[in-house]
């Protein structure tokens, strides 16, 4: 059973601006969205990884390449892919500026702030 992929909208604007501007990357991107939908929590490194110093004890990475994809598995046992981007060297810094981001729109999440369109 595939696990439900939901893309926040900033999630969906960002992959749709990757799949114009580079393709490969976004490739890889769906490639490891996919991997995600079939492994459920059950999926572990290189794929996925624990994120540490969040307010959001299961916040987690989608590691494709150098692109990381902060997301939660929310209460409906979903995965919530909260924030994207390419790291190009910047790992602190990007962890630092993204993880309060995430934790923003989790809480927007739970909060049904999004219409979500959803990724199978």
């Amino acid at each position: 059973m595939a696990w439900e992929m939901i893309l926040v909208d900033e999630v969906d604007e960002w992959f749709m601006n990757l799949v114009h501007h580079d393709k490969e990357a976004a490739a890889h991107v769906e490639a490891a969205i996919d991997l995600l939908a079939q492994g459920g929590p059950a999926l572990g490194r290189p794929y996925v990884d624990t994120i540490h110093g969040s307010r959001i004890k299961n916040l987690k990475e989608l590691r494709p390449s150098n692109i990381r994809i902060l997301f939660v598995f929310d209460p409906q046992k979903q995965a919530v892919l909260l924030i994207a981007g390419d790291q190009a060297g910047q790992w602190k810094q990007w962890y630092r500026e993204n993880i309060p981001v995430a934790e923003q729109r989790y809480q927007k999440w739970l909060d049904g702030g999004y219409e979500i369109e959803r990724k199978q």
